[in-house]
């Protein structure tokens, strides 16, 4: 699909957007994701949360220890100052008794859809297993019902009583990685920044699959992408506008919002950026991860050629998926093992 943008200045070019890998065209299309679908507005956003409730049920806490696989307890815990409290849900494979590695996990869904507990089956198949991990997956409130800070500050409040209650979760309090896909991802960058900058616990690691972390919208990926990759520009907009609500398109957006606002990357935890090279994230997420570089600390960059975003959601059997989850999981056991070593 050719995207033209005509004018005077840098947003002048007509640019064709990078091919889908065949495999995940495929099954795109058999999803009936087509291109784009239909982007959130602001119109829409009320209907399309309440659809998301309806067709993503959240599973129980019977379902999720599936069978006596996995233990399984949902928490609340205390709430930022001043707010609700925050309930996290808790799980680690049974049988294992020792104070495990934590993985910190924040939710997608574009900062106004999706549950803690949705994620955690496939959290805990793919990495509390095989690399003998707890989970902790964050109820953050939902915008726009709640604006920025409350979701960061949710999740900064939850992870402070894990770190603080570790020998209860039986977890170890100087192994916890924090980790998202997509708002969970932006909102685990946020999270590393903003517990660096409160002296809070230090992560061993920042786990930030194709992040949404730029409320500008401006990066060409942005614009060669739209109407063209299954979250859009017209659908980041959205998705920022309800977070930010008065601030957005204003040059106060704080770095805890959005942190490719950042201008200070130092001191922050090992990290791991994926996202495709066909989707509206990537060249934020790119610059994200050379930021880090130039500040001189540690990144893992992986572009994943022909992804769109949430790729391995909606093929999670085509082969660019699974070597995806491999990469990542390869990750997360060279950083265990150091820190093991260490």
């Amino acid at each position: 699909m050719d995207l033209a943008r005509k004018g005077p200045g840098p947003d002048s070019v007509v640019a064709c957007a990078p091919p889908f890998d065949p495999e995940l065209a495929v099954a795109l299309a058999a999803s009936g994701g087509g291109a784009v679908g239909e982007p959130f507005t602001s119109e829409n956003l009320a209907d399309r949360q309440a659809r998301d409730v309806a067709v993503r049920p959240r599973p129980t806490v019977r379902e999720l220890r599936d069978g006596g696989r996995f233990e399984v307890d949902e928490l609340c815990v205390p709430g930022p100052p001043g707010g609700p409290g925050v309930t996290l849900v808790s799980a680690r494979p049974a049988g294992l008794d020792g104070p495990l590695p934590l993985l910190y996990y924040m939710h997608g869904g574009g900062m106004v859809l999706g549950n803690a507990s949705v994620v955690l089956p496939q959290l805990l198949r793919e990495w509390a297993l095989p690399l003998e991990m707890a989970v902790v997956s964050v109820e953050y409130r939902l915008a726009p019902r709640v604006r920025h800070p409350g979701p960061v500050e949710d999740c900064y409040a939850g992870l402070l009583w894990a770190a603080a209650h570790a020998a209860d979760l039986r977890v170890d309090p100087e192994r916890i990685v924090i980790g998202g896909k997509s708002a969970g991802g932006g909102l685990a960058a946020a999270l590393a920044l903003l517990t660096r900058d409160r002296g809070g616990p230090r992560p061993l690691g920042q786990l930030l699959l194709c992040p949404m972390l730029d409320d500008r919208d401006e990066t060409f990926s942005s614009r060669q992408m739209a109407g063209v990759d299954v979250w859009d520009r017209t659908s980041n907009a959205t998705a920022w506008q309800a977070l930010l609500g008065d601030l957005y398109g204003t040059p106060d957006v704080p770095a805890y919002a959005a942190p490719a606002r950042a201008t200070d990357l130092s001191g922050l935890p090992p990290a791991y950026i994926d996202v495709g090279s066909a989707e509206t994230f990537r060249d934020e997420d790119v610059a994200y991860a050379n930021a880090i570089w130039r500040a001189g600390g540690e990144a893992e960059l992986h572009v994943w050629p022909g992804a769109f975003h949430g790729f391995d959601t909606f093929a999670p059997g085509a082969a660019l998926s699974r070597e995806a989850r491999d990469a990542r999981t390869r990750w997360l056991r060279r950083l265990l093992g150091r820190s093991a070593a260490a």
